[in-house]
């Protein structure tokens, strides 16, 4: 029987023993102490359109303070998926909160739509306070990062529902385009190219399979990652999802882009034709980029086929876009200036039936 149950089971056997919230495994002043810890994390993400702090019933924006005229409200919901395994085990909490926004923020941007405000939900059965600010802390940058705020959340501590020092994360985003400006724009078609952004590693998708990698390489998390030097595996495996917003967003503004695909679970071949219209094909060519090295030691390591690779993984390519062959050039110029490493990495052709994708230039050592 766990610690927290029998103690309970102690307390509701004695009749003599007054019970309180903290015997039941609850510590509000850990709550709020956490909470204190995060006011001036969430204060620093304000920007046009905040109503308000953190501590009211609900958070409050004002749509016309952030210079709409005729928005679309766009929502999304994610969370970390197991790599918060990794970051429990290595004991490593400082970047698992920037994946948490960028898995809901780039799922909004490449619907045209700027982020405007984020809230997160924060589980636990015993709270630490000092591990959870550095989630939270994390968010904040992430925030930052997209140029949103951070208007709210919940923490919740469940003793019995977690084990020792387990915690889980949910992220929820809206953003908001004018109605004529959303993504994709329709006019996608024969002859456009595919231009691939970088990825900054795995991002937050795969890593049950990177975890039983993990296992066959019989390495610890403070073991060297011998696909990133001078780090450990931990760290390596944790850096965070690169945040897309203020690249593509000026792109779109640009009016350079036709088309965005943020590249998670699925990969290129379940990813872009979510974006492309029926009668499309996406033919993109393997060798157009190199994926980063950590691709190559989890198919080495795990014995990994090229064809699953690119179904579990981004495979280095963390965002595609779709633009105009005359306005390639431009397109590339603008994202560079933005930070972003760019990559042509395939076109657009006429097909029948339902948009999909062909990747070629695969080999049996891909992508090694």
């Amino acid at each position: 029987m766990p610690a927290n149950t029998r103690s309970e089971a102690a307390l509701t056997s004695s009749p003599s023993s007054p019970l309180t919230y903290r015997a039941a495994g609850v510590d509000i002043e850990a709550g709020d102490a956490l909470v204190d810890a995060i006011k001036p994390l969430a204060k620093a993400t304000d920007r046009p359109g905040t109503m308000g702090g953190l501590g009211g019933f609900g958070a409050l924006f004002d749509l016309k303070a952030a210079g709409f005229t005729d928005p679309v409200l766009v929502s999304s919901t994610d969370g970390v998926g197991t790599k918060l395994r990794v970051a429990i085990d290595a004991g490593l909490h400082a970047t698992v909160g920037i994946d948490l926004v960028a898995m809901c923020v780039n799922d909004l941007v490449v619907q045209g739509a700027e982020p405007l405000f984020f809230l997160d939900y924060f589980a636990t059965g015993k709270l630490e306070v000092a591990a959870a600010k550095q989630v939270v802390a994390g968010i904040a940058e992430g925030c930052r990062q997209a140029g949103c705020a951070l208007v709210g959340g919940e923490t919740a501590e469940m003793p019995g529902m977690y084990a020792k020092g387990d915690y889980d994360l949910a992220g929820f985003s809206v953003g908001a385009a004018e109605r004529g400006a959303l993504l994709p724009s329709g006019d996608v078609g024969p002859g456009d190219v595919v231009l691939g952004l970088m990825a900054s590693g795995v991002h937050s998708n795969g890593f049950s399979l990177v975890r039983r990698v993990l296992e066959r390489s019989n390495a610890g998390m403070g073991a060297p990652a011998p696909f990133a030097a001078g780090k450990t595996l931990g760290e390596a495996l944790l850096e965070p999802t690169r945040i897309y917003v203020k690249s593509v967003l000026a792109l779109h503004r640009a009016g350079l882009v036709k088309a965005a695909a943020h590249i998670t679970g699925g990969g290129l071949p379940g990813n872009l034709p979510r974006v492309l219209p029926e009668g499309t094909l996406a033919v993109l060519d393997a060798t157009a980029w190199t994926p980063p090295p950590v691709f190559a030691w989890l198919a080495r390591v795990g014995e990994v086929a090229p064809e699953e690779m690119l179904r579990v993984f981004n495979c280095g390519i963390g965002m595609a876009v779709v633009v105009t062959p005359g306005e390639v050039e431009a397109a590339t110029a603008l994202l560079a200036d933005h930070g972003e490493t760019v990559c042509r990495i395939g076109r657009i052709e006429a097909a029948n039936g339902p948009a999909a994708v062909r990747i070629d230039g695969l080999s049996a050592g891909w992508p090694g």
